[in-house]
């Protein structure tokens, strides 16, 4: 086991209760994806595990070990890369990366090896001389990545590594993640875009008020919930009187153009929604059905009210 989390309790000063009794368990190798809308818990969670912050009763194992701020020992095994970009803006990409491998591989020789490895895995080893401030958002990206990979943890926590970056550094930062795992790191990954989890990720928890209310691989988070294809059809707006009260109906709407409907899971009903349409003589265009996404399973777990 790497990360066992049991009975997790965290409540701050003002009140508000981050960790409600969380527990979860991460294992070697897995692409392990931690998800939740805003003030779910997620961050809480990540700096309880780190030693960032402490917490009010539970237990946290890492590697099997009990964990606590003073284990270097154990600190020295993980790999942080924050959401928000951590590096110094004074020192060059090639001394960052250098300054955070030094903080756990003294030997010179090993981290200057170490340290050349992290840049070519990134693709930055030609902007190795460059200052920060001359990166575009994506090359910034990828040497926080470098930074957080260097010295080589078994461990690496991604928290939304991806934000605001173009498609092109995004695709570079999740192969990057994949080949990590591959190469034997266990990942813990944060996100608020779906697809990538849906993509990447062996294993999801979906955190809500600091408890975790889902768990399992993509296909049985998609099997829990009782949705089952989404269907899209260039119609009239007249056409969703027809299907406001089918059973096999949990939701339906008109959009540009389209009538939209949520079926209930079991079978395919389009057959059905179009039989409907052809007894009425209603126009029928373009014709789309798509099966639930990890983005279907987030909103039905969570709701879709906006969170801060």
């Amino acid at each position: 086991m790497i990360v066992k989390v049991s009975n997790l309790e965290k409540t701050y000063k003002n009140g508000l209760k981050a960790l409600n009794g969380l527990s979860l368990e991460v294992h070697e190798k897995e692409i392990y994806g931690l998800l939740g809308p805003n003030g779910s818990g997620k961050t809480t969670t990540i700096n309880c595990i780190l030693q960032l912050l402490s917490y009010d009763a539970g237990d946290i194992l890492l590697f099997d070990e009990q964990m606590n701020p003073k284990r270097l020992d154990i600190k020295s095994k993980i790999g942080l890369v924050p959401q928000n970009v951590a590096v110094f803006d004074e020192l060059t990409v090639y001394d960052n990366v250098d300054f955070f491998c030094g903080l756990y591989v003294k030997d010179k020789v090993k981290r200057k090896a170490y340290v050349e490895e992290a840049l070519d895995f990134v693709s930055l080893t030609d902007y190795k001389k460059f200052y920060p401030k001359k990166l575009s958002g994506g090359l910034l990206r990828r040497l926080n990545i470098a930074c957080g990979i260097a010295h080589k943890p078994s461990l690496i926590i991604f928290d939304e590594p991806t934000v605001a970056v173009d498609p092109q550094s995004r695709n570079k930062i999740l192969e990057g993640i994949c080949k990590l795992n591959e190469q034997g790191a266990t990942i813990i990954y944060t996100s608020h875009y779906m697809e990538e989890v849906e993509q990447i990720c062996s294993y999801i928890v979906v955190m809500d008020k600091g408890e975790v209310i889902a768990h399992g691989t993509k296909e049985k988070l998609k099997e829990s919930i009782e949705l089952g294809a989404t269907i899209r059809i260039e119609t009239t707006e007249e056409a969703l009187e027809l299907f406001k009260d089918k059973a096999y109906v949990l939701e339906a709407s008109f959009k540009e153009r389209e009538l939209e409907i949520k079926t209930v899971k079991g079978k395919s009903y389009l057959p059905d929604i179009l039989e409907e349409l052809y007894k009425k003589n209603y126009p029928i265009g373009k014709i789309f059905s798509e099966l639930p996404t990890l983005n279907d399973v987030f909103l039905n777990l969570t709701g879709k009210e906006l969170r801060d």
